[in-house]
């Protein structure tokens, strides 16, 4: 069944969970600049940064009370389904799952029970079952822990499956695959967030060769949307970017600043793993994050393409250029920073 939701007023109420991460802010801006009205659910304690002065309805709510999120849902035209746990820890394996997984069942079960339309959820590129490296993967490649690498693609893959197994049960749903995502907005600061930033302080010294598929964060909630709007009823969507090597894109950051930076060296491959291990160990014991984990180096060194075709054949998908995405969002944490005269300071209640 195909379903097609063409919305022109602003009489339709859909609900976000995981409003202020980064997708699902910039999802809830889009939504609100498509006149929709929008009950924006969030975690309790998170910071509300990212959704301040927008005209939408605030609600915290843990995404594995159930019974809340049944009355959450209840007028919902649409649920969009963002939240979650993002690591490239190999800890937490067990809070992962339990919200990755068992929060996406609360939500299934509350959009029946709320009488949702269509379920949006958002799962990831990761997800999706890895073959042979340098392989090209499309939306024929299925949800399977088995054959994914990780705790929260595995907890992705998990979850999609239920979503699957709800859309074979008779609930309207569709699903978004993202890739590496980077732009404006990343107020909680996502692992390519960190990198920016750290590249404006002059912190980002030391990189890794590798490549990965790379999207703007307004694309894929424009891809999301149209998703809901276009998107076949049990189908999933790839939402890709660009693939870009790591050496390419340290060029990009330093050509797209207006400042010199202090050079960025490769480690040699015989080192990598070795700093990954002590790395990981060393957020263990200081709770701090590292920039290179076991996960973190498989995933760059797979060199996947992963192709967005069947999402810009059928939903009329289109992402921009990398450049311009690396350069709005240089900029972007640039004004979050208060960055200024080849100086860095950051003050309080800039943002």
């Amino acid at each position: 069944m195909v379903s097609l939701y063409e919305y022109e007023g602003c009489d339709r109420m859909v609900v976000v969970t995981g409003a202020t991460g980064h997708i699902g802010n910039v999802l809830v801006r889009k939504l609100v600049e498509d006149h929709i009205s929008v009950r924006a659910l969030f975690a309790p304690g998170d910071d509300l940064k990212a959704l301040s002065n927008l005209p939408v309805e605030l609600i915290p709510m843990d995404i594995l009370d159930s019974d809340g999120l049944v009355r959450a849902f209840d007028g919902a035209e649409a649920v969009f389904h963002l939240a979650g746990i993002i690591t490239i820890m190999p800890f937490f394996q067990k809070r992962v799952y339990r919200v990755n997984v068992e929060g996406t069942k609360n939500v299934i079960t509350a959009c029946r029970k709320a009488g949702v339309k269509r379920l949006v959820y958002v799962s990831s590129v990761h997800a999706l079952s890895e073959p042979e490296k340098g392989a090209t993967i499309d939306e024929n490649f299925e949800f399977n822990a088995k054959k994914v690498y990780g705790c929260y693609g595995k907890s992705k893959a998990i979850a999609g499956m239920e979503v699957e197994k709800a859309a074979s049960r008779g609930l309207d749903t569709v699903i978004l695959c993202p890739s590496g995502v980077i732009g404006p907005y990343d107020y909680r600061g996502s692992e390519m967030g960190k990198l920016f930033e750290d590249f404006l302080k002059g912190k980002f010294r030391i990189a890794v060769d590798g490549c990965f598929d790379f999207v703007d964060v307004r694309d894929v909630a424009d891809g999301i949307v149209k998703a809901w709007k276009k998107g076949e009823s049990g189908e999933k969507y790839i939402l890709s970017g660009h693939t870009i090597t790591m050496r390419k894109l340290v060029a990009m950051l330093n050509n797209c600043s207006a400042m010199k930076r202090k050079k960025v060296f490769f480690l040699p491959e015989a080192l990598m793993y070795p700093i990954a291990a002590a790395m990981t160990l060393f957020y263990w014991l200081s709770d701090s994050k590292p920039r290179f984990t076991f996960y973190s180096l498989h995933t760059l060194h797979r060199y996947y393409n992963f192709t967005h075709e069947k999402a810009s054949r059928e939903l009329g998908y289109n992402p921009r250029p990398i450049k311009e995405s690396v350069e709005d969002t240089l900029e972007w944490f640039e004004k979050k920073m208060n960055f200024s005269k080849g100086s860095f300071s950051q003050e309080k209640g800039l943002i």
